[in-house]
Formats: C-alpha cells, sequence, structure tokens
C-alpha cells in the first residue's frame, strides 16, 4: 500500500509541475538534451517496466527509448530516473513495410485524425518525443513533411520522431507511375534528398543492421546521409543492433564498437540500440521474462565509452570523413569513395597506422567557430571481430596543443624528435583527439 502511495503522489507532483509549467506560459521544451550525444534503444515491453527494471536502464546508459508505450506508472519512473520517452501508439501508426501501401499515407490518416489525439493527450515530462512513423516511401514525403510540422504545432513540448529505411531497401524501376517498392526513388541518395525537400526535421534518422547486411554498405548508407545532413544543418540519428538475426549469434563488444565509433567518425549525434527487448530478431538485452541477458554488460561498457567520449566530440560538428589503409581489403567493395594510405586535413598530417591497416576518420570543426579542430578516428579492420589485434595511431599536428580522449577516458601523448604522436589503437577501437 505504501508503494501504490508513493506513486501516486508521484504522479500528481508530476502532473502539478507541467499543469503549473503550461499555466505560466512556459512549456517544457526540447527535452532531449541535445548538446549531448543521446543514447537511445528500442522498445520496453510491459514485463520489463518495474521500478528496477527502468533503474536498470538508466544504470546502461540509456537516456530513452523509443516505441515506449504510454503507460503512465512506468513514465513517472522514466521522470525519478531521467529516463526519456518517444511514444508509440499516441498518433495513428505507419510503417512502409515492403511497399505495398506507398502513396496511400494521406488517404488512410487524415490530419483531424492528429487533431483529435492532440485534443486529450496529457503531457508527461517523461514524453521527449511522439513517434509518427516507420521507414515511409518517398512517395509519401510531401504529406509526410505537412504532418511533422502539424504535430510540432500540436505537441509543443514533443518532437514527433521519423525513421527512415536503410539503403538496402527496394528502389522503383522508375520513379513515375510504380510505387510497389520501399524507397519511392530510384537511388537511396534520391530517397534521402526528397526527405530533406519535404521534411522538415533538424535530424535525419535511420536503422541500418550491419550484421544483417554488409559493412560496404553500411558505409555508403552513413556517407549518403552524413554528407545530406552536414550539407542541409540537420543532426544525423543512428539506430544499430545489440541484438541478431540469428538466434546462434551473440554481437559482441567490438562489433557494438564498430558500430559506434564508425557512426561517431560521420557525426553520428544519436544513437539508439535495437533491441532492449523483444522487438525483432534474436538475444535482445532482456530475455522475454524480462531477465539481463549476456547483452546488458556488453551494451553498459560500450554506452559508457560512447559517452566518455561523447563529452568533448559533442564540441565539434563533421567536416568530412576518410577511408584510411583500405586498400587490399573488401571493406569499400562498390562504395564510391577513395582510400588514402594516410590522413592530411591541413591540421592533421600523415595520420595512419603503422601497421597500414584500415581506419574511419572524421575530420570535425569547433561548433563555436573558433580555431579549434578534431578527429574521431575509428580502428576498422576487423568489424567481424574475428581476429583483434593492437595497432599503433601516428600522425603529426605540429603547432597544435592536443587533447586525447580515449575509451577509458582522457590520455597523455608526446611527440617525439621527428614530431610524430604514437598511441596504442585497437582494432574496432576509439580516439578523439582536439588540436587547437
Amino acid at each position: 500500500m505504501k508503494t501504490l502511495t508513493k506513486i501516486f503522489l508521484t504522479s500528481c507532483c508530476l502532473a502539478l509541475a507541467v499543469s503549473m509549467e503550461c499555466a505560466a506560459g512556459k512549456p517544457v521544451q526540447n527535452r532531449m538534451d541535445r548538446s549531448r550525444l543521446n543514447i537511445g534503444a528500442y522498445h520496453l515491453r510491459p514485463y520489463a517496466t518495474s521500478e528496477q527494471h527502468i533503474s536498470d536502464v538508466a544504470d546502461c546508459g540509456i537516456d530513452f527509448i523509443v516505441c515506449m508505450q504510454d503507460d503512465r506508472t512506468a513514465l513517472d519512473l522514466f521522470a525519478k530516473y531521467g529516463v526519456g520517452a518517444i511514444v508509440t501508439g499516441v498518433l495513428p501508426g505507419w510503417w512502409g513495410g515492403d511497399g505495398d501501401n506507398a502513396g496511400t499515407f494521406e488517404s488512410t490518416h487524415p490530419m483531424s485524425a492528429y487533431e483529435k489525439v492532440a485534443g486529450r493527450f496529457a503531457d508527461h515530462p517523461a514524453i521527449w518525443g511522439i513517434d509518427i512513423g516507420d521507414e515511409p516511401s518517398a512517395v509519401d514525403f510531401p504529406y509526410y513533411g505537412k504532418v511533422f510540422e502539424r504535430v510540432e504545432e500540436l505537441f509543443p513540448n514533443q518532437f514527433p520522431y521519423l525513421n527512415l529505411y536503410p539503403n538496402y531497401a527496394s528502389i522503383a524501376a522508375n520513379d513515375g507511375t510504380q510505387t510497389v517498392n520501399q524507397l519511392g526513388t530510384r537511388s537511396y541518395a534520391e530517397h534521402i534528398s526528397k526527405y530533406v525537400t519535404n521534411v522538415p526535421s533538424d535530424y535525419i534518422c535511420y536503422d541500418f543492421y550491419v550484421y544483417t547486411s554488409t559493412v560496404p554498405r553500411a558505409y555508403d548508407n552513413l556517407r549518403i546521409v552524413a554528407d545530406a545532413c552536414r550539407d542541409n544543418g540537420r543532426s544525423m540519428w543512428i539506430v544499430l543492433q545489440v541484438n541478431s538475426n540469428k538466434p546462434e549469434l551473440w554481437i559482441t563488444p567490438n562489433q557494438l564498437r564498430f558500430q559506434a565509433y564508425t557512426a561517431m567518425a560521420f557525426g553520428a549525434e544519436n544513437i539508439i540500440w535495437a533491441c532492449y527487448t523483444a522487438g525483432w530478431f534474436h538475444n535482445q538485452v532482456l530475455d522475454e521474462q524480462g531477465n539481463k541477458t549476456e547483452q546488458y554488460d556488453k551494451l553498459k561498457t560500450v554506452n559508457a565509452e560512447i559517452r566518455r567520449l561523447g563529452d568533448p566530440y559533442m564540441k565539434y560538428r563533421r567536416l568530412s570523413t576518410a577511408f584510411v589503409g583500405f586498400d587490399g581489403t573488401e571493406w569499400l567493395k562498390g562504395v564510391d569513395v577513395p582510400t588514402v594510405p594516410a590522413l592530411s586535413d591541413g591540421v592533421f598530417a600523415d595520420l595512419r597506422t603503422e601497421e597500414g591497416t584500415p581506419l574511419v576518420v572524421g575530420s570535425m570543426e569547433n561548433r563555436t567557430g573558433k580555431r579549434q579542430h578534431a578527429v574521431m578516428v575509428c580502428a576498422a579492420d576487423d568489424p567481424f571481430d574475428a581476429a583483434p589485434q593492437q595497432h599503433t595511431l601516428v600522425f603529426k599536428a605540429s603547432g597544435r596543443k592536443l587533447t586525447v580522449w580515449g575509451t577509458e577516458g582522457r590520455l597523455t601523448v608526446k611527440k617525439d624528435k621527428e614530431g610524430v604522436y604514437r598511441l596504442p589503437l585497437p582494432s574496432n577501437g576509439a580516439l578523439f583527439i582536439e588540436a587547437k
């Protein structure tokens, strides 16, 4: 009875706080702190919404849950532990699926349906965003743009959440009458371009599950979305996999690192893991009884590493990404980008590993416009965690004061008499290096 009373009083206090803010004309906007790198996860099923479960979500380093149900008792606990929710089922749902429904979004989802829901929606401080759909066809982007704008008006304290297909979705045979396809365009680049033209989000979010696809396709997808974000002033959000499409396989910590750190080398500002509880695939972070699997500790470890790098990383924005040392590998097969033996970007010179192994390197500039530069370096020689090795990163940075961040925190760095810096870098590891 004491527990129930406490939950009731907590709920009343939260509701009163929201009511007072609205009455004062000061709505709580932008509940997601976009100045930091946020880490999310898909799905927290009802069997995993006890206080201990939600405390565990926070301890795992997860900032928000996507596709959360509008469960007020659970949301009160979210608020208590500082976890945000992107709620699903509040607004009319939409999924592009295999493309059979392309072009029907407007006729089946009139604007009045969104307005009707808004009229009876009760706000909650843990609700950061509201799901408005998943993987729509480009045929439906024009109407999605209108829905996006109207949802922003109707729900001023939440952002509309919309996730896009990856580049392995099917494309149209033509751009005229055919709509039975997933992307609704003749190429993935065109799909993203049409999204930018029609949907006024300040982010682009897409999912890519590299261990169900290929590494070159993952790089190509990153390149297309990251360039669109840079060129149009949007942030890149990406959904990655902590689970696996085969029940006999378990994603390793190094495979988590590979996905996250290559995404960061392309400027990702939001990393979302699929799935925390049952959603799709196998071997989630929690099993179907709500018990932790081996993925929990793996994810907690890697999320903590991402957080350590993310603090300095988010002071910068991506300019470009280079593939260093990929000659003789299969990792760029079919990707229309060159590889270089070493990176020289005007601040860092001759950046490579002594062993000549692959690196994905993001060149970045300080968001304030100050004369500060940085690189996000990921050792990309072993994406399947088959034979991890220790490498040595070497480079020069003449006339600059360096600050180096590793996955365990700040590192000491010294240059030799030739002006060369050397730093240890394991397979799938990462370094963030600031040059001031």
